[in-house]
């Protein structure tokens, strides 16, 4: 009979292998990173293979060790599975999200969830911090970013990061929109933390005479400061197609700035999930509008 590792060994490997990276290991397990690495060495050394490639800039799976990695978080996730059904929440589901993806697309999407699962407990983690799936209790997860994100998840892209110009329409009443290079040259800009004006002007040619404007480290702040009108903010079309239709934006300039930093759904890969956790995956699958 084959002998089990050290459930320690395979913890530390499992938690490993979703980051590819100890030092993330070490904080979702609360030990230190020499710790992690101490058993995945361990654990190495008892199956007599290598699991990791150990890079400047983190970890890479043998090919060994990809293929133990997917069976060994399958039993991992068996066991979550087990435990839950002794000590259920029904209805409850927990998904992390950034702030602005919160304020300026969930929230305006939540009257439809809610008419279309009112049994569902549905929990809000507004956050730019990377959530953790078993430390924080996490079902479902919605961040901006470019793939891989790690073998042991499930991944659907929602939205493009197709990057537009918007105003208030107060702010160009005096000039025909689209508005030419020289007139959005000269407006006020909205800037935030991802700084896009500098490589949109530069795709477009254009030299910016006004450069002054707002500083914010959030969308959607810049957001509300367009819709305000004190500035042309760049923003991701969809997450402002509301106040566009509402006619509280507008798009000034139809060159548009495509990214690779797209809006994925993350889930954890497994065997089980609840049917509250499968219906909120299937509603936000329902609203994507990837091409």
């Amino acid at each position: 009979m084959t002998q089990i590792p050290p459930l320690n060994g395979l913890r530390a490997f499992e938690v490993a292998g979703r980051h590819l990276n100890f030092r993330a290991a070490a904080e979702e397990l609360g030990v230190t990173q020499g710790a992690v690495a101490q058993q995945v060495r361990q654990l190495e050394a008892q199956l007599g293979i290598p699991l990791f490639e150990r890079l400047s800039k983190g970890l890479a799976f043998t090919s060994s060790g990809r293929s133990y990695h997917g069976r060994v978080a399958t039993a991992f996730e068996e066991l979550r599975a087990a435990t839950a059904t002794l000590r259920p929440e029904p209805g409850r589901v927990l998904v992390s999200v950034t702030p602005t993806f919160a304020a300026k697309w969930l929230i305006p999407n939540l009257p439809d969830f809610s008419a279309t699962h009112p049994q569902i407990d549905l929990q809000i983690l507004a956050t730019e911090k990377i959530s953790n799936f078993h430390g924080d209790g996490i079902d479902v997860a919605i961040r901006q970013g470019k793939p891989p994100f790690g073998a042991a998840l499930d991944v659907v892209r929602l939205f493009r990061q197709e990057i537009i110009a918007v105003a208030a329409p107060s702010l160009v009443a005096q000039h025909r929109l689209p508005l030419t290079p020289e007139a959005l040259s000269q407006l006020p800009k909205l800037h935030d933390a991802h700084n896009l004006w500098p490589v949109f002007l530069k795709n477009l040619k254009i030299e910016d005479h006004g450069g002054h404007g707002l500083r914010l480290n959030q969308t959607a702040l810049t957001i509300d400061a367009a819709l305000s009108g004190q500035g042309v903010a760049l923003v991701s079309s969809f997450l402002v197609k509301r106040d566009i239709a509402a006619n509280h934006l507008v798009q000034v300039i139809s060159e548009t700035l495509t990214g690779d930093q797209h809006f994925y759904m993350l889930t954890m890969r497994g065997p089980k999930r609840s049917s509250s956790s499968q219906a909120v995956v299937e509603w936000f699958a329902a609203k994507a509008e990837y091409p």
